[in-house]
């Protein structure tokens, strides 16, 4: 059997590793003031933290659903409510997710050819479809989460769509190939197949903890058949995938999961 201090050293180095990996996900995941570590930078150190992506979402939700729950202490409609948390979330992940998607939404509804959309999406500039693309993401997240039971399940409910919606982005980088030679796919490298499996079970987990044992089960089938369209869709568009087909899955699972919540709650 080990000895203590074999036991300890191990959960030491095991926090440690978790640790540095939450800081990786969380400096490019937020905006939110994570400590710097050393060769964050580096090609594949992104792919290698992907286990720590739920984590750091949970952390986003936390944030947005508390201030959910701080305008309807307020007493503000409920739907009011739920954009002043979309509004945090975004000013918290600095929207980069909703970026990739009105990229994906321009390049793959504007593009004639490969290479035309994989231009179309690293245009700076917002299209029509991107416009819309976003304006109906947090339209129908906001009108599912003011029509909630209360501001506390709405909050429940943040929690387990932003942690889950994440966990399955490891999935995506270590399944699908790069898109292009160059960019935030190739950079951020695949996880290996340990570190996306424990990325979509604290997903799921967290989807069963703040929806109970129907909701997380639902929640769980409804963003995995949401991201996993992203992904074929994806494939056939431009043949793999990039850094905003990953914010295109996270926002589809996203919706996905809270429509998944309200059905079952």
């Amino acid at each position: 059997m080990p000895k203590g201090s074999e036991i300890w050293t191990f959960l030491k180095t095991e926090l440690s590793g978790w640790g540095r990996d939450c800081c990786v996900a969380g400096m490019f995941l937020t905006r939110l003031p994570f400590p710097r570590v050393k060769g964050a930078g580096k090609k594949g150190r992104l792919g290698a933290a992907g286990r720590a992506f739920p984590l750091v979402g949970a952390v986003v939700g936390l944030i947005a659903g508390a201030a959910l729950m701080a305008a309807a202490a307020l007493n503000l409609h409920p739907l009011a409510c739920a954009f002043v948390a979309l509004a945090v979330a975004a000013l918290v992940t600095g929207a980069l997710h909703e970026d990739g998607l009105a990229d994906v939404a321009d390049g793959f509804g504007g593009g004639g050819t490969e290479a035309a959309k994989l231009k179309l999406m690293r245009d700076s500039r917002i299209g029509t479809f991107g416009v819309l693309a976003v304006i109906f993401s947090v339209g129908i997240r906001a009108g599912v989460l003011g029509g909630l039971p209360g501001p506390g399940m709405a909050a429940a409910a943040l929690i387990a769509a932003a942690a889950l919606s994440r966990g399955l982005l490891p999935a995506a980088l270590c399944y699908m190939a790069p898109a292009r030679k160059s960019g935030l796919a190739v950079k951020a490298g695949p996880p290996d197949q340990e570190g996306w499996v424990k990325a979509a079970l604290l997903g799921g987990l967290a989807g069963f903890l703040f929806l109970g044992p129907w909701g997380g089960l639902l929640a769980l089938l409804a963003a995995f058949a949401a991201a996993g369209f992203v992904a074929w869709l994806a494939n056939r568009q431009i043949g793999g995938v990039t850094g905003d087909v990953l914010g295109a899955q996270q926002q589809a699972a996203e919706v996905a999961v809270l429509i998944a919540a309200a059905a079952a709650l």
